[in-house]
Order: structure tokens, then C-alpha cells, then sequence
């Protein structure tokens, strides 16, 4: 990195703009009687740009959003958290890196927003996505292994918090008091929609059939059906809002080392390094 450079400053601007985000799509689905519009991150940036100022406000999230696809890449690349190189860490630092690409594109849509007119559609991208993925040589596996990936990340997310795992990347003075149980929160509540999302997406590899995959709203639909329904659809959207506020926690408290260029070199060390 150049010297002086801020990296800390990129990364932490990722995360308030994800935070951001997901206080938005919480909003939405809080209120979506009223407010109208799907709790989705696109959505939830859309409703934003008929604020006052609400251009302003999008290009500010989406060049944050770039902020946190560079930390991302840092992370996954660089191996800027130290996971190292065993399986286990390879796969973290894979999923790193496809949250990149995801945030990549919510960036692109919300800078497109901001700049232009029409910079995109508002739509979900998960049945885009799928069919896309179907439309290639084996495509209905791939979807079905793309499905198995969102539920493997949701578990992680969940286990990230319910085992405080995150707790060793922020510094916080007090480790067990309402922060860290807001944090909790807020991983569990994003892992059980993220491995709803990713059912669905294997399921419509399964039956072929792009119009199966879910997005987060479908997820939080999905939820409002079960037994007690609208209880626990209230206390997942809640819980978006806990992990958006988490991101925000992160954003001040997070431990940011700076990616050194050999490490973007060789991404993945080889043994005895």
C-alpha cells in the first residue's frame, strides 16, 4: 500500500455502508404495509433515492460499498484476517471473496442510481442469477452447489455468533454486555435468512427451475407462514437491524490490517511459510 495510505478508513466505510443497508432493508420489512417495497437491498436503496438528497445519500453507501469490496478482496486474497491456508480457511476466504463480488454489484446499482437515471433494474437478482447459472453446462448442479454454498454461509454466519467468534476481531472493552448480545443477534438473524435463501436456490437447481430461487424477501415471507409466523417474521427483521447495527459496531471496532503487496502476490502460502 502507499505510504499513509488509510486502508482502515476504506474498510470501515464498507461496513457503515452495509450497516447502512441493512437498517434500511429492516425498515422495509418492519413496515412494508406502509412504506411499500420489498425488504431487499436493492429495494431498500431505491426507497432511499426519493428521500431529500437521496442521491447524495445512495453514491455515498455505493462508494462506501467499494470501501468494503476492497476489504473484502484484502481478506480474501490477502489473507488480511490470518486465516491461513488449511481447508477450512480457503473456504472462509472463498466465501470472502464471492461477498466481494455480491457487493460489487449492489455498488454498481446504487452508483448507477446516484449518477443516472436508470441504472438498473430494482428487481431481485436471485432468479436472474439462477438463470443465468442453469443456462450453463450443468447448470442445475452448479445451482444446487450455489444453494449448498448460501446454507453453508448462513450456518457460519450463525455459529460466527453464537460461539463469539467475531469477538477476536474487535476491540471491545466490555465482551459481554448489550453490544456483543446485539451482535449475536444480528449473525444469527442474518445466517437463518442467508440458509433460507440458499434452500431455495437449491431447490430451484433441483427442479430446473429459476423461478424457485428466493431472495431475502422471499425468506422473510417464507417465515411470516410458520406456526407464529408473524412473531418470529418481527423478530428476524429486528434482528437485520441488529446486524446492521453490528456492522456499524464494526466500523468503529474492527481490527484492520493492511494488506502488504507480497501477500496479494501469493494469496494462498504454501507450507512451511
Amino acid at each position: 500500500m502507499p505510504k499513509g495510505f488509510r486502508f482502515d478508513l476504506l474498510a470501515k466505510s464498507g461496513y457503515v455502508a452495509r450497516g447502512a443497508v441493512f437498517l434500511l432493508v429492516a425498515g422495509l420489512a418492519l413496515f412494508s404495509g406502509v412504506a411499500g417495497g420489498e425488504p431487499e437491498t436493492k429495494s431498500a436503496l431505491s426507497t432511499l433515492l426519493g428521500q431529500p438528497f437521496g442521491r447524495v445519500w445512495v453514491g455515498l453507501i455505493g462508494l462506501g460499498l467499494l470501501g468494503f469490496v476492497g476489504w473484502r478482496l484484502a481478506q480474501s486474497l490477502a489473507d488480511s484476517d490470518g486465516h491461513g491456508s488449511k481447508a477450512k480457511a480457503v473456504a472462509i476466504r472463498t466465501v470472502l471473496f464471492g461477498s466481494a463480488v455480491v457487493y460489487l454489484g449492489l455498488a454498481g446499482y446504487a452508483l448507477g442510481h446516484a449518477l443516472f437515471s436508470g441504472g438498473g433494474s430494482e428487481g431481485s437478482g436471485e432468479k436472474g442469477l439462477a438463470q443465468w447459472i442453469m443456462s450453463q453446462p450443468f447448470g442445475a448442479y452448479l445451482a444446487v452447489a450455489v444453494g449448498l454454498g448460501f446454507i453453508i454461509g448462513g450456518v457460519v454466519t450463525a455459529a460466527k455468533g453464537i460461539t463469539k467468534k467475531f469477538e477476536r476481531y474487535l476491540r471491545l472493552a466490555d465482551a459481554s454486555g448489550v453490544v456483543t448480545t446485539v451482535c449475536i443477534y444480528g449473525l444469527v438473524a442474518r445466517g437463518v435468512v442467508f440458509a433460507i435463501m440458499g434452500i431455495f436456490f437449491a431447490y430451484a437447481g433441483f427442479r430446473v427451475d429459476p423461478q424457485q430461487a428466493g431472495s431475502m424477501a422471499d425468506a422473510l415471507e417464507w417465515v411470516r407462514q410458520l406456526p407464529f409466523g408473524s412473531i418470529l417474521y418481527i423478530a428476524v427483521a429486528i434482528g437485520l437491524a441488529a446486524f446492521g447495527v453490528y456492522n456499524l459496531i464494526e466500523a468503529r471496532y474492527r481490527i484492520v490490517r493492511s494488506p502488504s503487496l507480497a501477500d496479494v502476490k501469493h494469496p494462498i502460502p504454501t507450507a512451511g511459510h
